[in-house]
């Protein structure tokens, strides 16, 4: 049975909710059974797929908002949470 598409929103709305220096908090349920981003009024859930095991958790994160934001998976970087649900992500100038 084939995996249904990712859920992703509107890159536009996504890219509101950087900060002015271009940072995004995301919270992560890793070992879900669908991918999807998601915004709410006080936060950005991320769910992936891939277990919390040997960091596999926030290369997918890091993956699944690049294509959220149609962007290379290169421009965005991991700043704070490598252990945590809670992860700060830093989108790099083009």
């Amino acid at each position: 049975m084939a995996r249904a598409p990712a859920q992703l929103p509107d890159s536009e709305a996504l890219r509101a909710r950087f900060d002015p220096a271009g940072r995004l908090a995301v919270k992560v349920t890793p070992g879900a059974r669908e991918e999807s981003v998601t915004l709410t009024d006080e936060a950005v859930l991320v769910k992936v797929r891939a277990p919390a095991d040997r960091g596999a958790a926030n290369a997918a994160v890091l993956a699944l908002l690049a294509r959220a934001l149609d962007v290379a998976p290169s421009r965005l970087t991991l700043e704070r949470g490598g252990a945590s649900r809670h992860k700060l992500v830093r989108l790099l100038p083009a």
